[in-house]
């Protein structure tokens, strides 16, 4: 009788050890998500990116590396009255692999959160390249995740000498069988570094029928929207070796005309090109630090030819065609205030008067 008791005291022991730590971890998890709530608040009130990251992104890791704790400790309590065999002379082990996990997962959530938030007007009165932020993202959590995953194993008691040994033999029987695949994966670096072009720039390419606005960059291909909607995938292996045009990062658009007057308008032609040109020197949108210039330019085949070179200051295509077009028809009633016109092609026609008859005897003789 007196053994029953005691193993009943002692079984009882244990369980209440064991219902006390799951409680306090309960308790201590509460008091960590208030902590949080209270710090989130606090840092709300500046713009630093970095330190809301750093709150939203250990908010679950957190949660569950207190569970991970707790529980494995009340595992070890119980344990003990097992003799510590079967399944708890693992708990260690898990419990490091765990933490070990939610340290990876709280890395990654920090690095998506800066990633999304880092370009928000929000955060940052500079903007921020959109393209290089998505790259170094990508190799973060690329290293991330592989030095992770070596810990892990090391953790579990693997050898990771061994194992990255053996990963230099396979990397380079891999290296010579996907040879496309890394020149693409280089190819997507280059873009990266160099930055030709990023996401929502209008590229196009004189080398091949290659134009639209790039929508994503991967690591294998790049994706453009051309004009006409379609898709268009271009592996990033064709950008080591492609001319590509960048529009989207001009300073400014240029206009350039050549218009041609009558030739019976000479005597108006020297005041029709200085109100042009004064006309332009006073135009808002035109840019009056570039190259400006109105010149008469040639004698055409049907008319007097003269340019108008100058630039626009935007570079958004809908509002350059409307500041040319307005441009154009200011200068067509110039010319129509001068009474000359705009000439088009024309011909004329000399012909000969006839040759009168002449008399038999004036004739010249053979």
């Amino acid at each position: 009788m007196n053994d029953l008791i005691t193993g009943w005291r002692e079984t009882a022991g244990w369980e209440v050890e064991v219902f006390a730590i799951v409680f306090a971890t309960g308790v201590v998890h509460l008091l960590a998500r208030i902590m949080m709530r209270h710090l989130a608040r606090q840092l709300e009130k500046t713009q630093a990116v970095y330190d809301d990251a750093l709150v939203d992104s250990a908010r679950k890791p957190l949660a569950f590396a207190i569970w991970i704790i707790g529980v494995s400790w009340a595992a070890e309590v119980a344990g003990r009255v097992n003799g510590g065999g079967g399944v708890f002379a693992y708990i260690d082990d898990l419990r490091n692999v765990s933490i070990l996990l939610m340290m990876m997962w709280f890395a990654l959530r920090f690095i998506k959160f800066v990633e999304i938030h880092i370009s928000d007007q929000g955060y940052r009165n500079k903007p921020v390249d959109r393209t290089s932020v998505i790259a170094i993202g990508r190799l973060l959590r690329i290293s991330i995740v592989i030095t992770g995953t070596l810990m892990v194993l090391q953790a579990l008691g693997f050898s990771v000498t061994g194992l990255l040994a053996f990963g230099g033999i396979g990397g380079a029987a891999v290296g010579f069988a996907a040879k496309d695949l890394l020149a693409n994966f280089f190819g997507a670096l280059m873009i990266f570094l160099d930055r030709p072009f990023s996401v929502g720039d209008w590229i196009c390419s004189p080398d091949r029928d290659i134009e639209g606005t790039v929508e994503e960059i991967g690591w294998r291909l790049t994706r453009i929207r051309t004009f006409d909607q379609r898709p268009l995938y271009v592996p990033n292996s064709v950008f080591t070796t492609l001319a590509v045009e960048n529009p989207s990062r001009m300073l400014n658009r240029r206009i350039y005309e050549t218009i041609g007057i009558r030739y019976d308008d000479v005597h108006a032609l020297p005041a029709i090109v200085a109100d042009v040109e004064n006309m332009l020197k006073e135009h808002a949108a035109i840019d009056q630090q570039k190259t400006l210039m109105v010149n008469f330019n040639a004698f055409g085949a049907s008319s007097l030819d003269f340019f108008v070179y100058t630039f626009t200051r935007t570079t958004a295509w809908a509002e350059y065609h409307e500041i040319k077009q307005d441009v154009l028809f200011r200068i067509s009633e110039i010319i129509t205030d001068h009474s000359a016109e705009i000439a088009f092609p024309t011909q004329t026609l000399l012909l000969a008067e006839p040759e009168q008859d002449v008399p038999a005897s004036d004739r010249p003789s053979a």
